[in-house]
């Protein structure tokens, strides 16, 4: 796992400056461009001498404002979007090293300054959605299952009147495998109840715990927008027929692997979305289709990076959250929740036997733990 350990170190600190960069007047497209570029400049730095060792982009740069759940990264021939004041921005992208996956996704709100505060449903989405992440750092650790984690998502968004988005997993993550087996299912339906699979957390298991949770229904539908993002499925073959796919698909196999890539990545960009659409159709490579919640409504999101140490949950990845910006009327009302929030995460006191469930409710939202402190720079 040693170069895992490297990848932390370029993944919040490309966020970080990918926050500082968003403006009102600022493209899209732009950020993603920048924030994938930062991801192979970054990356390029460390293990240089092992030639053959892969390392880069292991989730292209996303950036979903409002309404818009997850994965808009356009394309220069798509409609760019331009940030205006009070767009709630949600940033995703992944970074790895030997296939070591460190993902990471942070939610803010365009033009907020220090002093002056988000209210009303940008606030009340945003907390819940912070909160969840909170409390599922507190939940995913060894011994523990993974329906603790689902019904505390639910809980935590109900009381700030909101929803998680329906299945929408966080998935275990191994080397060169971004999707691993087990899984946290979030606002399950019936049917996806039945299916899911209970599992149990155990150590030394990496976890990309992403929460998603709307100002509305939660339920996520494809509006048409293209799909630009894809990753190869190892499991499926078929021939391809026509030249172009086959030239594409080569070129997916041997940049990418099997992990998520932008359709921006390719010099011919025509050629790109024309060889996509037959590896698509027969299944060899699988979409990350961009999801829309209701117009009006507002998604936020907050996804880290977390390895389940012996000691207790360490998380490698997250974005500069400050709690302070956001004043919602509501809060987490039931009891256990409460506790569990205010209960320290890290690995340090646990190892102390919970020496105080020390540092107030607003400290354990604040989104810091003692590991992430040198992390992000």
């Amino acid at each position: 796992m040693h170069t895992g350990l490297m990848v932390p170190l370029s993944s919040p600190g490309v966020l970080r400056s990918l926050v500082e960069a968003s403006s009102s007047g600022v493209s899209v497209l732009s950020l993603c461009e920048k924030g994938d570029a930062m991801i192979m400049e970054e990356t390029g730095k460390i293990f240089k001498k092992e030639k053959e060792m892969k390392k880069g982009i292991a989730f292209p740069t996303s950036i979903s404002v409002n309404n818009c759940v997850c994965h808009f990264s356009p394309l220069k021939s798509d409609q760019d979007y331009i940030l205006k004041e009070g767009d709630l921005v949600k940033i995703d992208l992944g970074v790895h090293v030997d296939g070591f996956i460190a993902n990471v996704a942070h939610t803010f709100v365009i033009g907020v300054a220090q002093g002056s505060q988000v209210t009303g449903r940008k606030a009340d989405v945003i907390k819940a959605a912070h909160l969840c992440a909170e409390a599922a750092l507190r939940l995913v650790k060894p011994g523990n299952q993974n329906t603790q984690v689902t019904e505390a998502w639910n809980k935590v968004a109900h009381s700030f009147n909101c929803t998680p988005i329906e299945g929408m997993l966080s998935h275990q993550l191994k080397q060169h495998v971004i999707d691993g087996e087990k899984t946290i299912i979030q606002n399950p339906t019936d049917q996806q109840k039945k299916d899911h699979e209970k599992a149990e957390f155990e150590v030394h298991e990496v976890y990309a715990v992403d929460v998603l949770v709307s100002s509305g229904e939660g339920k996520a539908k494809d509006a048409g927008q293209r799909t630009t993002i894809y990753k190869r499925d190892p499991s499926k073959q078929y021939g391809l027929k026509m030249k172009t796919s086959r030239a594409f698909f080569s070129e997916v196999e041997r940049r990418f692997d099997a992990m998520p890539f932008t359709l921006r990545a390719f010099e011919d960009e025509k050629k790109a979305r024309m060889g996509v659409v037959e590896c698509a159709k027969h299944e060899l490579l699988q979409p990350f289709n961009v999801l829309y919640e209701k117009e009006g409504e507002f998604v936020a999101q907050f996804k880290f990076t977390v390895l389940l140490m012996p000691n207790g949950p360490m998380r490698i990845t997250s974005g500069p959250f400050e709690p302070d910006l956001y004043k919602s009327e509501m809060e987490v009302q039931d009891a256990e929740l409460k506790a569990l929030l205010q209960s320290s995460a890290s690995r340090k006191t646990q190892k102390k036997k919970k020496k105080k469930a020390s540092k107030t409710a607003e400290n354990a939202t604040s989104g810091e733990t003692l590991e992430e402190n040198g992390a992000g720079d």
